[in-house]
């Protein structure tokens, strides 16, 4: 038995590997991981000879993680609490919530193109020379930037977490959020010559995580519009 609160976990963790197999932030994670931990690519690569450069992958990954992580629960904290301060009903929230996810799901898709969300600020990827704070760091900046592709989704949790009428539940949902996009990352760094091999065989399928992406928000934003998010999590739950 699952409880309804596990089932919109189950959500944002979904929505943040989406996030990570997106065509705007997939094709970068090698350069990201080689300026974290400031080594090279073929290093990295060979690290299995290397328990020094292994770790290094590992302890610069997490701060990274962490880095966005703490930026994303701030961001849904925030937006949850103005949503209570400003007294906005709840289903006024679903509803214009419901409908801004859709069109972000339409947004993916191509359907139309919304500037400001399919634009980032992006992180240079020059030079980092702080160690473990540098990485955490680029973590927060990557999170600002917002990389194309992220925005829609990311915006979506957010909203679904604004309509929540419990900062702790929002900061929970966007935690797990950026597990679902961190974790994959760091299991890449670990296994780097396995993500390069699956990567060349699934690059032909990378063309239809757009639309896996743009139905999941729209079926989100449907049932946040039509007040049924909850009823259908306590449905799964059963």
């Amino acid at each position: 038995m699952v409880s309804g609160s596990e089932v919109s976990i189950l959500v944002a963790f979904s929505a943040g590997v989406l996030s990570f197999l997106s065509p705007c932030i997939l094709p970068l994670f090698p350069s990201y991981i080689t300026y974290i931990t400031g080594r090279s690519f073929e290093d990295i690569k060979s690290s299995g000879k290397s328990s020094d450069i292994t770790k290094l992958t590992v302890i610069n990954s997490l701060f990274f993680i962490l880095g966005f992580s703490i930026v994303f629960v701030l961001l849904g904290i925030t937006l949850s609490y103005l949503g209570s301060f400003f007294g906005i009903k709840k289903l006024w929230l679903e509803r214009t919530g419901g409908i801004l996810i859709i069109l972000f799901g339409l947004n993916i898709m191509g359907v139309f193109k919304i500037r400001f969300l399919n634009r980032g600020t992006g992180v240079s990827l020059k030079k980092k020379n702080l160690g473990y704070l540098g990485s955490l760091f680029v973590g927060m900046a990557f999170a600002f930037g917002w990389t194309p592709c992220v925005g829609p989704i990311l915006s979506s949790i957010l909203i679904y977490g604004s309509t929540l009428e419990s900062l702790p539940a929002a900061a929970i949902l966007l935690l797990f959020y950026s597990i679902g996009l961190g974790v994959p990352f760091l299991i890449s760094g670990l296994a780097i010559n396995q993500f390069l091999f699956l990567f060349a065989k699934l690059k032909n399928f990378m063309r239809f995580v757009p639309m896996v992406s743009g139905i999941f928000l729209i079926l989100m934003g449907a049932a946040l519009f039509l007040g049924q998010f909850s009823r259908i999590a306590g449905l799964l739950a059963r």
